[in-house]
């Protein structure tokens, strides 16, 4: 029954947020071009209010809790489990006074509006997952900028989305580079649950009255622990708090 009820608001949804992406895609290119890097943040962050909003036709609700304050004016590495495509406008929202950067594959980076140009010119950072050392030399790259302008990086270690929100395996690379050329950063573990569950049909329709939660784990100083205890560590506080 839920699934023949979302039919026409996944319709009216999409609907809503095409016109978002569209109108906000020269909001950004006008921000960005005429004002600059923080007058483009501030209708990036907008923007995902109003995406967020729009997902309320669907039933969509969301929390977040924070164990610990999260320290500002210090490179922070999130590290968070991935469930679906708008764990990124969550985050962005949440988070937006650290500057949320994120590591996303290069095939986000054309062809989506809005989406594709904060990628490529908000400061994130495009990946090539079938090629490890251009992967790593863009990591690196975030790494030295979060730790210049004291911004923070986000990176999904499973790689690709859980489709039913259970944990796949880490990947260590790129957070072990972030590491490496963020020494002083702060890593913030971030567990994300039920955004699997706005697409428990697939790809549409969407799902209806997913409560999307989000805990942000107490902050860890990436220099007092070796990086095999700072893994585990990491990936344990994900896995905690996971529903």
């Amino acid at each position: 029954m839920q699934k023949i009820i979302s039919y026409p608001l996944s319709v009216l949804f999409t609907i809503c947020l095409l016109i978002v992406l569209l109108v906000f895609h020269v909001l950004q290119w006008l921000a960005f071009n005429l004002f600059g890097y923080q007058e483009h943040k501030k209708v990036v962050d907008w923007m995902v209010w109003w995406i967020m909003l729009c997902t309320g036709i669907l039933g969509t609700t969301y929390s977040v809790k924070i164990e610990e304050e999260i320290p500002l004016n210090k490179p922070v590495i999130f590290v968070s489990n991935h469930q679906s495509m708008f764990d990124i406008p969550i985050i962005i929202w949440f988070f937006k006074k650290y500057h949320p950067k994120f590591v996303s594959k290069q095939e986000l980076g054309k062809g989506i509006p809005s989406v594709s140009y904060n990628l490529k010119h908000g400061g994130s950072v495009l990946i090539d997952r079938k090629d490890a050392k251009q992967a790593l030399t863009a990591i690196r790259g975030l790494g030295q900028y979060i730790t210049k302008y004291n911004r923070s990086a986000v990176i999904f270690p499973e790689g690709t989305r859980s489709r039913d929100g259970k944990l796949k395996r880490f990947s260590e690379n790129g957070i072990k580079m972030l590491c490496k050329f963020a020494p002083d950063a702060y890593i913030v573990p971030l567990t994300i649950n039920n955004s699997w569950k706005m697409f428990r049909f697939g790809k549409f329709p969407f799902g209806l009255g997913a409560r999307i939660n989000i805990y942000a784990h107490k902050p860890i100083q990436v220099k007092e622990f070796d990086f095999e205890t700072l893994m585990h560590k990491t990936e344990e506080l994900i896995k905690s708090k996971i529903k």
